[in-house]
């Protein structure tokens, strides 16, 4: 049996209410920080560019912290990403699934997400913890702990991880996903 969109959106109850809140202001944060790692890139890489063939004296430490960043920004990203429904999927299977197999084919989605976030954060956790023990240090010019970098795996996993849950709760109680074009804010998260 199919529930009106209202209904729906109610399905969840306080307690997806509040996960979706909580979700959402993560992941807003994280986003925040990922614009903000981009926004650095691009001067960084404009004021090398400008060194370098403006005085001849390119930075040679800028595409380190560049690269460094540009992991960030995937890390960071990625839950609030996949809250929007951005993340790269086949629409045009999906759009042609019944409502039921909509559903499915979002809690397999969850599912599958789920599992590569718990490879995130475990692997992630683990060789961050070992670079730490041993003392690694970036190559280059910069030499920076490696586990500083590291520790974007289970941070960017853990946010994906509770994107994730929502999104399989949602597809569970029969909520409507978020994304689809909106804000996740639009969805009473």
């Amino acid at each position: 049996m199919s529930l009106p969109h209202g209904d729906r959106a109610a399905a969840g109850g306080p307690a997806l209410r509040a996960l979706g809140r909580v979700v959402a202001t993560l992941s807003a944060l994280a986003m925040g920080l990922a614009a903000a790692g981009l926004l650095v890139s691009l001067a960084l890489i404009g004021w090398a560019v400008v060194m370098r063939y403006g005085f001849n004296a390119a930075p040679i430490w800028v595409d380190e912290v560049v690269g460094f960043l540009l992991v960030a920004i995937v890390m960071l990203a990625a839950a609030q990403t996949f809250r929007r429904g951005e993340h790269i999927g086949v629409d045009l299977l999906v759009g042609r699934l019944s409502e039921r197999g909509r559903r499915f084919a979002q809690a397999w989605a969850a599912l599958a997400t789920l599992a590569v976030t718990g490879i995130l954060i475990v692997n992630g956790w683990e060789t961050a913890q070992l670079a730490r023990m041993l003392g690694l240090l970036t190559e280059g010019h910069l030499e920076w702990p490696t586990w500083w970098l590291m520790m974007l795996m289970p941070v960017g996993g853990a946010l994906l991880l509770l994107a994730a849950l929502e999104a399989l709760w949602r597809a569970l109680v029969g909520a409507p996903p978020l994304g689809g074009g909106h804000a996740p804010e639009e969805d009473g998260a």
